[in-house]
């Protein structure tokens, strides 16, 4: 598949088409989370998996982390406004999912 690196859809797509990162976005749309909190929610998701989302979407301005000053130390991660901006795509995924793909048999890896 070729890629143009200009292309806006490209881009975005980089950015939210990673395993779990659009899922990380969605539990963040309740609010603030810790780490721990997040794993809990993402049934499935290794610790080290997570820690590499949340530390891409950080540098993308998409999630904010903030070191509580309390002993001991209190990670939170929320979203920012630009990751705010992902929730109507997320939502229009959700309605999709609803409208079109709710009662299908899951697609199989095997082909017959």
């Amino acid at each position: 598949m070729a890629v143009d690196p200009e292309c806006p859809v490209c881009k975005t797509a980089d950015i939210v088409c990673a395993k779990w990162t659009l899922l990380v976005v969605r539990e963040l749309d309740e609010g603030r989370s810790r780490f721990c909190e997040l794993e809990r929610s993402l049934t499935g998701i290794s610790p080290r998996t997570l820690s590499l989302r949340l530390r891409e979407l950080e540098q993308e301005g998409i999630v904010e982390r903030q070191q509580l000053p309390e002993l001991p130390p209190r990670v939170e991660y929320a979203l920012t406004d630009k990751g705010r901006a992902l929730l109507p795509m997320i939502e229009d995924m959700r309605c999709f999912g609803e409208r079109w793909l709710e009662g299908e048999p899951a697609v199989s890896a095997t082909v017959a």
